[in-house]
């Protein structure tokens, strides 16, 4: 594979010139997509700083969760930040938070700002995981496929076919990306693009995670767990539709059998029953995103009806 080619005198990782690709075609996408949807853009002139080290320490800290028994073993690996480690998704998360913060004051509301934050983020992954591809990171399981790949890399510990599958991801935020155009064209109400977005790369991330060979942070859950999550975002949900009307006794109340319930379910949750399944802590964060931006589009609009 190609991990890097030398120029001149110094050695170009492959992995680093598609992430400055990425960020830099999503960056233009982004002031684009803003500028169309007259979003005011002064906020990023005020706080360039603050989005800058969002986007550098929300990839870093992100790269570092998904090897953690890495900077476990060897903590002043932490500062070896010309290592590779970056995550652009984490990158966007952080400038997602920065956003929120600086714009919560701002006529537009947030979920405008993630309708617009999402196709450049899925354009951006697209480069991402190409990146990926040549560095040999986030590889696959062992196929008998045709198109397998054969790294010849100490990083990856099969040395027969596996699946590409951070090619199977790149083409999918590709196709998400012009979905998400098209979408964008003809949606009515604010947080469509967030909603179909969040949907399909959750569901196409559970899905592709088990094509994936590498270290993961393993997660053991029952069916019942989900039932449990579902019901906690609903109850969510609802507590932030009606807090508005809510008296302030009320809504201790209501808060404090959230607690109770939800809570006393997470102490005796090991003493249930139930058969566990592992998963990768990708996939449970994919089924989180999907149960949260369900619920956030929903009271989004009961608020803002308008929009």
């Amino acid at each position: 594979m190609f991990q890097a080619f030398p120029l001149g005198p110094l050695l170009i990782w492959t992995s680093v010139v598609f992430l400055l690709i990425g960020t830099w075609l999503s960056i233009e996408f982004f002031l684009r997509l803003a500028n169309a949807a007259h979003l005011s853009l002064q906020h990023f002139r005020d706080y360039a700083w603050w989005y800058l080290g969002a986007f550098l320490l929300g990839g870093r800290f992100f790269a570092m969760l998904a090897q953690y028994r890495v900077y476990l073993n060897n903590p002043l690996q932490i500062f070896v930040v010309w290592d590779g480690g970056f995550s652009f998704l984490g990158g966007a998360i952080g400038i997602g938070i920065i956003l929120f913060w600086s714009t919560r004051t701002h006529r537009a509301t947030f979920l405008q700002w993630l309708d617009v934050l999402l196709p450049a983020t899925t354009l951006g992954l697209t480069f991402w995981w190409i990146g990926q591809f040549f560095a040999g990171h986030s590889y696959g399981k062992p196929t008998d496929v045709f198109w397998g790949v054969i790294y010849d890399s100490i990083a990856v510990r099969y040395t027969v076919p596996i699946h590409p599958v951070q090619l199977y991801y790149a083409f999918f935020y590709l196709f998400l990306t012009f979905l998400l155009l098209v979408i964008r064209k003809k949606a009515v109400r604010a947080g469509t693009e967030t909603l179909v977005g969040i949907i399909c790369a959750s569901i196409v991330t559970f899905f592709l995670e088990y094509f994936r060979g590498d270290f993961a942070i393993p997660v053991f859950a029952t069916q019942f767990d989900f039932v449990v999550l579902l019901f906690l975002f609903l109850s969510l949900g609802v507590f932030a539709a009606v807090e508005l009307v809510l008296s302030r006794k009320a809504m201790f109340i209501y808060e404090g059998v959230l607690l109770t319930v939800f809570g006393g379910y997470a102490l005796v949750r090991s003493r249930l029953p139930f058969e566990t399944f592992e998963l990768r802590f990708s996939q449970f964060l994919a089924v989180l995103s999907l149960f949260a931006t369900i619920v956030y589009v929903v009271v989004h609009r009961r608020r803002y009806p308008h929009l």
